[in-house]
């Protein structure tokens, strides 16, 4: 057992009983380094990737390679999601080095934290190219060009720290180049961006639904929906138990890699409740309750938090909790079998292709028939349910069961969304749950922790942790009209301000100050798996100062949003491109005033309207100076619908309300 016997990260502790001498993240790791003059092998994942298990027992478990790694390396191991601010700075040292990133994330460095080698999965013995046969060949480096490792590794320290392109000017040009580039990378046979490996990018989706809003642009519309449609079909949905995998191994979206994250959850149920409004079709609405079905079944915790992940193993291999046979389905369902086949294109010869991964004569159900072509008497929803309680007898996937403030706050806006849009009592009771554990469990003395594990809170918290929260606050907001969220969030703004704002240059830096322990204070400016820090905090200070009028939050918002569009390639920088909507208006300030009851009421005429430059508050929660000088007709809801500090004529009459908002 190795130094990692002691930790709480799930990850972590799937490796305490390697062979390798691994030690966590911290100041003892260095010192042995620089006391034993050795170079550093920094090996970062996270508990629910499929190829951190594959070169784990490849390699880690294998006593030849940990010989070679204990015996002239220190072996640091890191879990991405509890670190990922050394994650962060490390996969982009990954990218500028090789063009590319992923997990498991392989790093080799100076005992001073500096990176000369990176790359991601390295295969097992044997070969020339596997770990075992590289460790020799950067031994020999180390000790005889040490030099021009140093060289190298400062090389890229210098272009690592070079700062960011100067700040943008706002200008809705930019949102045509961003959907340009999105366009250009979309899929319109299989839908969706870019090719194989594929994955969702609920951000793109989001930003063109307010393209297509802004400028009655028909193919934005097309490209969202056809994404979303297809998606819901394939494989990257779980058919049976419902929940997307993490992505597509193929354009077609028919084989996942098949762990699920929390945050992907959170975000895709976003952009089809916006889509739902958006279009008004069921069928989105349908799938963001399903996706919240799955989130409640599985993701939660008893105290009310979100865990972070399921894996995409189980019982030793992957997918095996979610893939059938012909025979599995004909045991579960009987003589409905043969239709729920058709229904799912499950077949005798399997429907993966010649994916190795996956054995012959293995299915991932995807919808490969319109539902409206099943006999009339076959009934596909008893169905399912049927094989869910087939499959729960299965080995489950292991669960990563951290609570993560960031990503709890994305299901916080997630679950006040669907509150809102969907008009359920039972969402918004799970979002104010989570964030009343969030706010018990995870803020202490006015500053955000990022982790909870077994009862633990700790590590400080990341721009990602305040403005993730944040924007699942406002949200709560804008559901419940309850004005102790909005406070929240105007606390947690300020925090979030006096953290991280960078002074000189604009925007937010993702750490604090203050941890010796990284070598550079990253910013990240472009969406990565989760949307930009930057982009959100920017975009949470302008919804909040329309909400409350402070001219401060708008000029704060308007700076770091700004500096995120300083950057060059906009099409990978969607967060951004929502901001700048909102930014750019004509925003709306609905305010109702009058009875409460009588308010929400009306408000709640609006569930249905796809608002994305708006924001709807009652003037009894005195969350807009505006509502200071707004008066209502007695014992009647009264509308004031405001722009620019300017309102119209108020309105009592709801039909009216909606002809004014378009």
């Amino acid at each position: 057992m190795n130094d990692l016997a002691g930790e709480l990260s799930p990850y972590l502790l799937q490796h305490a009983n390697d062979p390798v001498d691994w030690h966590p993240w911290g100041e003892e790791a260095f010192e042995k380094a620089r006391r034993e003059d050795k170079p550093i092998f920094l090996s970062i994942g996270y508990s629910a990737c499929h190829w951190c298990h594959v070169m784990a027992r490849e390699s880690f478990q294998n006593p030849d390679v940990a010989r070679l790694l204990n015996g002239e390396f220190v072996s640091i191991k890191v879990d991405r999601e509890e670190r990922p601010d050394i994650d962060g700075i490390y996969m982009s040292a990954c990218q500028e080095m090789t063009g590319q990133g992923g997990w498991p994330l392989s790093i080799f460095m100076t005992p001073e934290g500096r990176p000369f080698l990176a790359t991601t999965y390295i295969p097992g013995p044997p070969g020339r190219g596997s770990l075992l046969g590289l460790l020799p060949q950067i031994t020999e480096m180390w000790k005889g060009r040490r030099g021009d490792l140093y060289a190298y590794a400062e090389a890229l320290m210098a272009r690592m720290t070079e700062g960011p392109a100067d700040r943008g000017e706002m200008d809705l040009e930019m949102m045509h180049q961003a959907f340009g580039g999105i366009a250009r990378s979309f899929d319109w046979i299989h839908g969706g961006f870019g090719k194989a490996p594929k994955f969702p990018n609920p951000n793109n989706i989001l930003f063109l639904l307010r393209y297509w809003k802004r400028y009655k642009d028909a193919t934005a519309l097309d490209m969202a929906e056809t994404a979303l449609d297809a998606m819901r079909r394939g494989g990257i949905f779980d058919q049976v138990g419902f929940g997307f995998h993490r992505y597509s191994t193929d354009a077609e979206w028919s084989l996942p890699h098949f762990e699920k994250m929390l945050c992907d959850q959170a975000l895709l149920e976003i952009a089809y409740l916006e889509a739902y409004q958006a279009t008004g079709l069921d069928a989105y609405a349908r799938t963001a309750r399903e996706i919240l079905e799955y989130v409640k079944r599985e993701m939660t915790s008893p105290e009310g938090g979100f865990y972070s992940a399921e894996d995409a193993d189980s019982d030793g291999e992957e997918g095996a909790f979610y893939i059938w046979s012909p025979e599995e389905f004909e045991e579960a369902l009987g003589p409905q079998a043969k239709p729920m086949m058709s229904l799912y294109g499950i077949s005798c010869d399997g429907n993966v292709g010649s994916e190795g991964r996956i054995k012959r004569g293995r299915n991932v159900p995807r919808v490969a028939l319109d539902p409206k072509e099943v006999p009339e008497d076959f009934d596909p929803e008893y169905c399912r349910r049927t094989l869910l309680r087939a499959r729960d007898a299965r080995v489950h996937p292991p669960k990563d069961d951290k609570i993560l403030t960031d990503g709890n706050g994305l299901m916080i806006a997630a679950l006040a969304r669907a509150a809102w849009t969907l008009n359920d009592r039972g969402y918004e009771e799970m979002a104010e749950r989570a964030a009343e554990f969030l706010m018990r469990e995870m803020y202490k003395n006015g500053a955000l922790l990022h982790r909870y594990r077994l009862g633990v809170s700790g590590i400080e918290g990341k721009l990602d942790d305040y403005a993730f929260l944040i924007w699942g606050l406002i949200e709560l907001y804008l559901a419940t009209f309850k004005g102790g969220h909005l406070e929240m969030a105007l606390d947690l703004s300020s925090a979030m301000v006096d953290l991280f704002w960078d002074g000189r240059r604009g925007g937010f830096f993702f750490t604090a100050e203050g941890d010796k322990s990284l070598i550079i204070r990253e910013k990240v400016l472009s969406d990565g798996s989760n949307p930009s820090g930057n982009a959100v905090a920017a975009w949470n200070l302008l919804r909040l100062s329309k909400l409350t009028g402070r001219l401060d939050l708008e000029a704060l918002g308007r700076e770091a949003l700004q500096t995120s569009l300083g950057k060059a390639n906009l099409a990978a920088s969607a967060q951004a491109m929502i901001a700048l909507d909102f930014a750019m208006g004509p925003n709306e300030e609905i305010v109702i005033a009058g009875p409460r009851k009588e308010a929400i009421h009306m408000a709640g005429i609006l569930r249905s309207r796809y608002l994305p430059r708006s924001v709807i508050s009652l003037a009894d929660e005195g969350a807009t100076e505006i509502a200071e000088d707004i008066h209502h007709i007695p014992g009647e809801a009264t509308a004031h619908i405001c722009s620019n500090r300017t309102c119209q004529p108020p309105t009592t009459d709801r039909e009216e309300l909606l002809r004014r908002l378009g």
